[in-house]
């Protein structure tokens, strides 16, 4: 069942009541807020005039971006350039009724704009101040522009990724972005809870180095009795992979002896269940052997039969594209893809809800913003929160 999305609903989910400013662009950022959104966080982006640049990147949309649709939604869009005083003044009002801000300038930047953790801490100290960076803080590297490929490159993803004896290859679908902005979501709630608990913001954070390295912990691993060269991937010797059929491609896992067992028995290749092949590491001594007559066996049916085969008995899926998944019967019986209204790209369907909670379960999302779509009643609302702040202190 698919479901709709009504104009810009009030939040139900656990973070409900938590005010997010997303000062972010690109991926990282803009996702990590949109996770946050989707667990009930009201979401503020706030872009520059010229707007985040992935609205400008390449789509077959005529209207938007279908990448800025992806990772922006459920968020009510804001205009605000920072490098005129009043429209940062309205920023730092805004600052003050808010729990999170998140951005992803270079270290160097923030200070420059007035907009540094220990500048705005002064006006929230409760304030959870979220850094993304393409390095982290500190060290050569530090304000470098870092991208999900520039750091799939320099720390060995698309070493690994291809072939042994041929070049690197890139992973694609950004998956160092979106891994970052997981840590971004995770980061912050982990930071509100603390909140709770002492009362006090504090800065968090996350760059695509660390995401990068972190996708990668089974790898990092490098005992003092290792030389430099050690096979470092947890690839199972050409089973466990994807493999050709009649029609169409199949992905196998079979390393545990059960799955193993099936595998041989559903293909009709009992006499590969014998001592010689017994464990994943004589199937990986000996995977020349066995992947060609695993081949010959797939050859005889297609993917998808072999996956209706296999059923529960061996972990599989057909090779298919991503507009499958649309009309995938598991997707939507988990309530994964939603209907969305948008004022200029009209109706589509999107992804929605990261993670389902049972007893503060998140209403449906919204799609992402036009640029400065709320901006004259966001704009309005930080006016007067800065007449309130002036009577205040008057």
């Amino acid at each position: 069942m698919t479901m709709t999305s009504s104009s810009h609903p009030m939040h139900g989910g656990p973070l409900a009541g938590i005010r997010v400013l997303d000062l972010s662009a690109y991926i990282a950022g803009p996702y990590g807020c949109a996770l946050l959104a989707d667990q009930g966080a009201e979401v503020i982006k706030i872009e520059p005039p010229a707007g985040d640049n992935l609205r400008k990147y390449p789509s077959t949309l005529e209207t938007e971006s279908r990448a800025f649709l992806g990772v922006n939604r459920n968020k009510r869009g804001l205009v605000l350039d920072l490098k005129n005083e009043e429209d940062l003044q309205r920023l730092l009002a805004l600052v003050q009724s808010a729990d999170v801000l998140v951005h992803n300038f270079r270290p160097s930047v923030p200070a420059r704009l007035g907009i540094s953790y220990e500048q705005l801490r002064t006006h929230n100290p409760r304030l959870i101040y979220c850094a993304v960076t393409g390095f982290g803080d500190q060290g050569p590297l530090k304000d470098k522009a870092g991208y999900d490929q520039v750091l799939q490159t320099m720390t060995g993803m698309c070493t690994l990724q291809g072939a042994a004896e041929g070049p690197p290859e890139i992973l694609y679908g950004s998956v160092v972005d979106y891994y970052a902005a997981a840590m971004v979501s995770s980061g912050v709630a982990s930071a509100l809870y603390e909140r709770e608990k002492s009362g006090q913001g504090q800065y968090v954070g996350v760059s695509l180095l660390r995401s990068a390295l972190a996708m990668q912990s089974a790898r990092m691993v490098w005992a003092d009795s290792e030389p430099r060269e050690v096979g470092r991937d947890m690839r199972s010797g050409g089973i466990t992979g994807i493999h050709p059929t009649r029609e169409g491609y199949l992905y196998i896992s079979a390393n545990t002896p059960h799955f193993w067992q099936a595998l041989c028995e559903k293909t009709g290749l009992p006499e590969l269940l014998c001592e010689r092949y017994d464990t994943v590491r004589k199937r990986a001594t000996h995977h020349e052997e066995i992947v060609p007559r695993l081949h010959a066996a797939l050859a005889t049916q297609s993917a998808l039969a072999w996956e209706a085969r296999f059923g529960e008995e061996v972990p599989c899926a057909a090779a298919r594209a991503v507009e499958d998944m649309f009309d995938f019967p598991q997707v939507l019986a988990e309530n994964m893809v939603q209907i969305y209204d948008h004022p200029v790209v009209g109706r589509y369907r999107g992804f929605t809800r990261a993670v389902t909670f049972s007893r503060t379960p998140s209403l449906p999302a919204f799609a992402a913003p036009t640029l400065d779509q709320h901006g004259n009643t966001l704009r309005a609302e930080a006016d007067r929160l800065r007449q309130s702040q002036r009577s205040t202190t008057t």
